[in-house]
């Protein structure tokens, strides 16, 4: 059931499995966009901040560290069990949800148990993913080994952001690699929640760092980090150039983008024409307007 006032409980970012002020102290607030009210201060990170998160990735990605020291299905398990304490706290997350998107709680339900089937797919993934040997000449044995590209950094946009944590976390943990993600700044607390579920979940110290901020400054350090292998990115066509930009100047960093569109629909002459107008109508209007997909 819904919680018209669900307790705030994590306003800080989640570095090294602590919750942490900015490292300047500064704040901002997130407002209930149907009322303008304030909900809480949260932390507001810079380039200070995300330079300590990666740090703390970083490390949780070193050779032996407890991280890289886990078996794949010891990966899964842990997947696995974020995905269950998501289940456990599914209403009260989808309450906090709904006060700082908008989205009524039916909607925001149904995106967080749709993130708890993306980490469960993506944990089934943890322990299928193999290298190759190959048949040559002469005397000698040809492989290929898969490895994790190290640490990688995300950013996520506000219209679906559950359901883009749980994409952006599923390959990324499932692989072995370490995370820094930043949160859209309209809806951080749902995120910081989560944070907190994945130390109780069991993650080492390291594996799962959230920054609050905005694009400008905490996101533009972890897109131009040096010590970032590869950053996914879910917004607008503008900024998905700056991003690939500062990519290519910083360490040549690997990109995924998933830009914006809007609700393309192909409609061919046998089909049910008041059928499509239902459909191109869902597809447009769906979550507001905010959706890039495919209609």
């Amino acid at each position: 059931m819904p919680n018209r006032t669900p307790n705030i409980k994590y306003t800080k970012h989640f570095i090294n499995n602590e919750f942490v002020d900015s490292v300047d102290k500064k704040t901002f607030a997130v407002l209930n966009p149907c009322t303008a009210e304030k909900i809480c201060d949260v932390a507001e990170g810079f380039k200070a901040d995300v330079d300590v998160a990666v740090k703390a990735a970083k490390a949780a990605f070193q050779p032996n560290s407890p991280w890289r020291s886990l078996d794949p299905t010891a990966r899964e398990v842990l997947m696995n069990k974020l995905a269950d304490l998501i289940v456990r706290d599914a209403d009260e997350l989808a309450s906090i949800l709904t006060l700082e998107n908008g989205k009524p709680f039916g909607s925001a339900l149904s995106e967080v148990h749709f993130s708890v089937k993306t980490l469960r797919y993506y944990a089934g993934w943890c322990d299928k993913v193999y290298g190759k040997t190959i048949p040559v000449d002469g005397p000698f044995f040809t492989m290929t080994l898969k490895e994790p590209v190290g640490v990688t950094g995300q950013i996520l946009p506000w219209n679906f952001p559950v359901a883009l944590l749980a994409a952006k976390w599923g390959p990324a943990l499932a692989t072995g690699c370490t995370t820094v993600l930043k949160s859209a700044e309209q809806t951080p607390i749902t995120i910081l929640q989560i944070a907190a579920l994945s130390k109780e979940a069991g993650f080492p110290p390291g594996v799962i760092n959230v920054i609050n901020g905005f694009g400008p400054t905490a996101g533009a350090a972890i897109t131009a980090h040096p010590d970032i292998s590869k950053v996914a990115f879910v917004g607008s066509t503008e900024v998905g150039k700056i991003i690939m930009e500062s990519a290519a100047k910083s360490n040549l960093k690997r990109v995924g983008l998933e830009l914006g569109g809007k609700s393309p629909l192909a409609v061919f002459d046998d089909v049910d024409v008041d059928k499509a107008v239902e459909i191109a109508f869902e597809g447009v209007f769906i979550n507001g307007g905010q959706a890039c997909s495919a209609a």
